[in-house]
């Protein structure tokens, strides 16, 4: 498999997912302004959205979109359990937690990241950020992680777009549970281990 990821990026997720399962994989860096890949691909060809994550199965078919990207991985090693069974009542909480973050974290972000974007639209996004970040602080209370006791893709997810809070100066602290939990996360070994492969510590 090769994972298709632009440093720091949402792609960091699956990339943290490939490391806790400890499958097989190699990865190649997108320049997105210039849609070429580092071996010099049209990136366009490969994917036609233009964005990461992409991950290129052995077989040649392509997934895109991380929540499908890593809910494929998890399943690769049932094992692991990083996601609940399919069909389980479980498994479509999982499913909620990755639209939610999707939905109403991750595009929260989407302003700070585009010049164009006027002040009004990232001051009216930030105060929705810093709604949905008290709300999942609320879910942490007693929770080790989203799902109770055990990491979940979720988790990978959910780390990789807080770790975006420090580009806007957005400080976690003021969500004690929610600072405490990304420290958790920070340190698990998959995750530096991704983390030092994009060169972000």
């Amino acid at each position: 498999m090769k994972l298709f990821l632009k440093p720091g990026a949402c792609s960091l997720s699956p990339h943290i997912v490939l490391e806790e399962l400890g499958l097989p994989y190699e990865t190649e860096v997108v320049d997105l302004a210039k849609k070429t890949t580092a071996s010099g691909q049209d990136y366009l060809a490969i994917n036609p959205k233009g964005y990461v994550p992409a991950l290129l199965l052995d077989g040649g078919e392509l997934l895109t979109e991380g929540p499908a990207i890593v809910q494929y991985l998890a399943d690769l090693a049932p094992e692991k359990q990083l996601a609940p069974a399919n069909g389980s009542v479980a498994r479509y909480q999982l499913q909620a937690w990755l639209t939610f973050i999707g939905t109403e974290v991750h595009k929260s972000f989407s302003p700070f990241f585009n010049p164009k974007a006027p002040q009004e639209w990232k001051d009216i996004a930030r105060a929705n950020l810093e709604r949905r970040l008290a709300y999942i602080a609320q879910q942490l209370e007693g929770r080790y992680y989203l799902l109770g006791s055990d990491f979940s893709v979720a988790d990978a997810y959910l780390f990789t777009v807080l770790n975006w809070s420090k580009f806007i100066k957005l400080d976690l602290g003021a969500w004690p549970l929610l600072a405490a939990y990304q420290a958790r996360v920070a340190a698990r070994p998959a995750v530096q281990a991704a983390l030092k492969a994009e060169g972000l510590v």
